[in-house]
């Protein structure tokens, strides 16, 4: 507005000017404030984000990433003179105990046309020829009678045998063999349908085998059912889980592991809640697993796996820190080489270990790291772990790593990659039954397919096999 308008307004004029001013500088007042806010909170996002780029990559050296998501190194070319190495004396198969068959070959005569007998040929030349002859099904034709009784002229028939009961023409060997071959060798409905047909001549549908799955899961699900009474009333209880999609969505596979079982279950959730449900009322002496949240409080006492610190304490190591992370490492290391030791120690050489670990772990936990990964991991020690790094030394039972979890759950993480999940929640059931089965079979010793064979073994035929029609 021009300076003689102004002068030309009245008081009366100017108060509706004024007061108009006035409300707009209090809105850009608290517009600046607001600008101020978000200008504040940006150059702090700016500041985490600086941190963070110069902080090491997560490889699975040091931290918890799975080895499949590294990348290895390139092999060294070849040199291209090889070096000589010492002779040794060479291996050969040995030869079968109890063999099938035998044949003993004789020379008939010499190079000179003289007649050789088995007594002028002593020394014997052994090896063994091992093939595989045709195999082929077996098919069992049942032919149920009956008739009329001769006494009373009761209408009688008889009852099919409890291990070939009408229904499907296929019995447990074909079953526990497709079942193996789909959970264990993943190999998928329509290569199997050829593998069936070539290897065995066994002619299947796609449909034959989902439906035997099917058929199936009650039998495993019974046999997973007792594995799970056995692992939860253990005293040392060991837990993991990994990803896995059921359905197109995420799920978890969980593994607890004790000394005489292992227990796998597929939960759409990573929470607490499935432990919490797995134990109902029993509550174990000892729970080890790694860090997670979700797998701590269920036992009266906690181990942590030292594996995992291990490469926690590595990327503290990368990250710059010199002060905690370093000692913090080869004190995990030497605890891990005590546990090893273990079964050849003495309970009191075990305890004079214990003490000495203790007071170095003290030790360790008063040191100031100046680096942040450094100073975050020795705070979370502080907190949380002081007291479950060195359960292990006060029971023979308690391993100091949860490498038994981790073995238990590398078939699945295998099968996941192969096959890319479960179409179907039952599918997902049925495969954790049988992991729960194998990976019990085999800590008794007995292979993959002996166990599948075992949970479907049908009960004896009944001892009366005729009755009223």
């Amino acid at each position: 507005m021009p300076a003689e308008t102004l002068d030309s307004l009245d008081q009366d004029s100017l108060k509706p000017l004024v007061l108009q001013l006035l409300s707009r500088i209090d809105t850009l007042v608290e517009r600046n404030s607001e600008l101020a806010e978000q200008i504040k909170t940006l150059l702090a996002r700016i500041a985490e984000l600086e941190a963070r780029a110069g902080q090491p990559p997560k490889t699975p050296t040091n931290s918890s990433l799975p080895p499949s998501s590294g990348r290895k190194a390139n092999v060294a070319a070849a040199a291209r003179e090889k070096k000589g190495r010492k002779g040794r004396p060479g291996a050969a198969r040995t030869l079968c105990k109890n063999p099938d068959a035998t044949r003993d070959i004789l020379v008939d005569r010499c190079a000179c046309g003289a007649a050789l007998s088995a007594a002028d040929q002593p020394q014997v030349f052994a090896y063994d020829h091992i093939d595989l002859p045709p195999i082929k099904p077996v098919t069992t034709r049942i032919n149920l009678h009956k008739g009329q009784c001769p006494c009373c002229k009761t209408r009688v028939a008889a009852k099919p045998p409890a291990d070939m009961m009408p229904g499907s023409p296929f019995g447990p060997g074909i079953v526990a063999l497709v079942t193996y071959l789909h959970a264990c060798q993943m190999v998928s409905y329509a290569r199997m349908t050829e593998v069936l047909d070539g290897l065995f001549g066994v002619k299947l549908s796609e449909g034959a085998i989902a439906n035997m799955l099917a058929r199936a899961e009650k039998p495993f699900a019974e046999r997973a059912g007792e594995i799970a009474q056995i692992v939860r009333n253990s005293d040392v209880i060991a837990s993991d889980e990994t990803s896995a999609r059921v359905a197109g969505k995420s799920h978890w596979q969980w593994t607890f592991v004790a000394s005489t079982g292992v227990y796998h279950t597929i939960a759409p959730t990573r929470g607490k809640a499935v432990p919490t449900e797995f134990l109902g009322q029993a509550k174990p002496k000892v729970w080890l697993s790694d860090r997670l949240a979700a797998q701590g409080k269920h036992a009266a006492a906690h181990q942590y796996c030292l594996a995992h610190l291990i490469r926690d304490a590595q990327y503290a190591i990368d990250a710059g820190d010199t002060v905690f992370a370093p000692d913090f490492k080869s004190f995990l290391q030497d605890a891990c080489a005590v546990g090893r030791r273990r079964p050849d120690l003495a309970d009191a050489t075990i305890k004079a270990y214990q003490r000495r670990l203790q007071r170095e772990l003290d030790r360790l936990l008063e040191l100031k790291p100046t680096a942040a990964a450094g100073r975050h991991l020795r705070d979370a020690m502080i907190v949380d772990a002081r007291d479950k790094l060195l359960v292990f030394l006060k029971r023979r039972d308690i391993e100091p790593t949860n490498n038994a979890s981790e073995r238990a759950l590398r078939p699945s993480v295998i099968f996941r990659k192969v096959t890319n999940g479960f179409r179907s929640a039952w599918g997902a059931k049925v495969y954790a039954d049988i992991c729960s089965i194998v990976a019990t079979g085999r800590l008794a010793g007995r292979s993959a397919l002996a166990s599948i064979r075992a949970a479907l073994k049908t009960p004896a035929a009944p001892a009366v096999d005729a009755a009223p029609a």
